[in-house]
C-alpha cells in the first residue's frame, strides 16, 4: 500500500480499481461537500453550522476523513473531527480549546499522526489518530498572548514528509511578510517548541501563503496564496532544496483567496479552491485550468483520494 503527501491519498493494496474523489470545504456554510473530479455528483455530506471548517484529510484505509474547525479564535474553541467517508458517525478527536484556530491538516498514516498548524495559537501541532498525546512542535508566539494579534507569527498551511523527517509550514502574515519554514518531524533532544534550533527559513517577503503540498518525487513544493496580485492569489511551486534568491514559479493567477490545494499526483493534476466559492483543477504546471464548480459558498480546504470500487 502506498501513500501520496498532502490531503491525504492512500492507494488501495493490491492493484484494486480505484475511483477518483473530491472532499471539499465550505467555511460560511460549516459544510463538507464530496463530487467526482469533474465536479459532478456533488453531494453535501456534513452541515455543522457555523463552526469554520478549513482544513481536511482522507484515511482510505481506514474509511475515515479528518477536519478542522477554527471556531472563534477570541472563544478558543477550535476543534478536529472525524466521520467516515460518508458523513456518518462523527467523532471529536481534538476537543474544543486545545488548539485555537486549526487550520490545513495532514495526515501521517506511516506513523498514525494528524499535522496541523494553530493560526492565532502561533503553534504548530500533532495528535495520534484517536486524539491520544497532544504535542506542540512549533511555537512563534515569543511570549505574545494567545490568540496572537501578530499575523507574522500566524501558523497557517503544513505539508508532511514522513519519509525525510521532515515537516514544512507557512507563516502567513501581511503586507509581504509571508514565510515557509521546515524542520525535523522531532524535536532536537533537550531543545522546546520555542527555541529549536533546527527550524530553516526557505521563502520569505510573500503576500499571505496558505496551503501546501508536496511532490516528493520531483522534490517540488506547491501552494496557495492568498495575498495581492501580481505574486498573490495564486498558486506556486519551488524546489523543496531551494538556493538562495530563489523565486516560485506562478502556476495559476487571479484566484479570489486561494486556500485549498491538493495535488494527485498519479493523474498529473491539482485541485484548488478559493473564498469565492469555485473549485478548480489543472495540470501540475497550471495548463488545462478548468473551473469545475462555482458558487458553493466560501470554499476552504481540499482533498482528493482514490477509493475503492465496491464490486
Amino acid at each position: 500500500m502506498s501513500t501520496t503527501t498532502h490531503n491525504r491519498i492512500e492507494t488501495a493494496a493490491g492493484g484494486a480499481t480505484t475511483s477518483g474523489r473530491l472532499f471539499f470545504l465550505d467555511v460560511g456554510g460549516g459544510r463538507i461537500f464530496s463530487a467526482n473530479p469533474d465536479g459532478s455528483d456533488l453531494k453535501t455530506i456534513i452541515s455543522e453550522g457555523r463552526r469554520l471548517p478549513d482544513g481536511i484529510v482522507v484515511d482510505v484505509s481506514a474509511g475515515h476523513i479528518y477536519w478542522t474547525n477554527m471556531g472563534d479564535p477570541n472563544k478558543n474553541d477550535g476543534s478536529i473531527e472525524r466521520a467516515n467517508l460518508d458523513g456518518s458517525k462523527i467523532t471529536n478527536i481534538v476537543p474544543l480549546g486545545a488548539t485555537f484556530t486549526p487550520k490545513q491538516l495532514q495526515l501521517d498514516k506511516k506513523n498514525g499522526k494528524l499535522y496541523w498548524c494553530d493560526r492565532e495559537g502561533m503553534r504548530v501541532m500533532r495528535v495520534n489518530l484517536d486524539g491520544s498525546k497532544i504535542e506542540t512542535l512549533v511555537d512563534t508566539s515569543q511570549g505574545d498572548p494567545r490568540p496572537g494579534p501578530d499575523q507574522g507569527k500566524w501558523c497557517v498551511g503544513i505539508a508532511v514528509d514522513a519519509e525525510g523527517g521532515k515537516f514544512y509550514w507557512t507563516q502567513k502574515g501581511d503586507h509581504n511578510r509571508g514565510r515557509i519554514f521546515r524542520a525535523n518531524i522531532e524535536i532536537p533532544s533537550g531543545q522546546t517548541p520555542a527555541n529549536r534550533s533546527d527550524i530553516e527559513l526557505l521563502f520569505e517577503n510573500l503576500p499571505e501563503p496558505v496551503d501546501l503540498d508536496l511532490d516528493l518525487a520531483n522534490q517540488t513544493l506547491y501552494w496557495t496564496d492568498r495575498g495581492h496580485s501580481p505574486r498573490g492569489n495564486t498558486v506556486n511551486r519551488a524546489p523543496m532544496n531551494p538556493k538562495p534568491g530563489t523565486e516560485s514559479e506562478i502556476l495559476v493567477t487571479h484566484l479570489m483567496e486561494g486556500i485549498g490545494l491538493a495535488l494527485d499526483l498519479n493523474g498529473g493534476r491539482m485541485f484548488f479552491g478559493d473564498l469565492a466559492g469555485s473549485v478548480y483543477s489543472a495540470n501540475l504546471d497550471g495548463s488545462n485550468q478548468k473551473m469545475l464548480l462555482y458558487a458553493q459558498g466560501n470554499v476552504t480546504g481540499i482533498a482528493y483520494a482514490e477509493l475503492p470500487i465496491a464490486h
